[in-house]
């Protein structure tokens, strides 16, 4: 993993929209089929919003059904850490950006082989690098 990307949040605030400071910065959440990324199927690779680090490939996407964009595992287990999350009166187990710490969404334990889990992620953590054409 690259080393770890720290900026003020004055500088944060200056380079993301208002969204994707909510969510990643603020660890707010996009409503649910709002996000650019709930329904999409452009092969490539999804990255941090904040620091640019490659967090997703679109193969491991799939339709979870709950209006966010999932994903059964991370490209390199290193590109996330999760943390205990009891926010909103719930305990759940939150997902960041290893390099810069950005809020990307949550872990659950319900979703479909090989891994068993559901990263359900927020659209306005993420950008899509789409891939060349040829690859997938």
């Amino acid at each position: 993993m690259a080393d770890k990307v720290e900026r003020s949040d004055r500088e944060w605030r200056e380079m993301l929209t208002r969204e994707q400071y909510y969510v990643t910065r603020a660890a707010g959440t996009e409503r649910a089929f709002s996000g650019r990324y709930h329904d999409c199927k452009i092969p490539g690779t999804y990255r941090c919003v904040c620091c640019d680090q490659p967090l997703f490939s679109a193969e491991a996407k799939f339709d979870s059904g709950t209006g966010w964009p999932s994903f059964t595992a991370p490209l390199d287990a290193e590109a996330v850490e999760t943390r205990e999350d009891r926010s909103l009166w719930m305990r759940r187990v939150e997902v960041l950006c290893a390099r810069c710490d950005a809020h990307l969404g949550h872990v659950f334990d319900d979703g479909p082989a090989p891994s068993g889990q559901r990263f359900c992620m927020n659209s306005a953590a993420l950008k899509l690098e789409p891939a060349e054409e040829g690859e997938s």
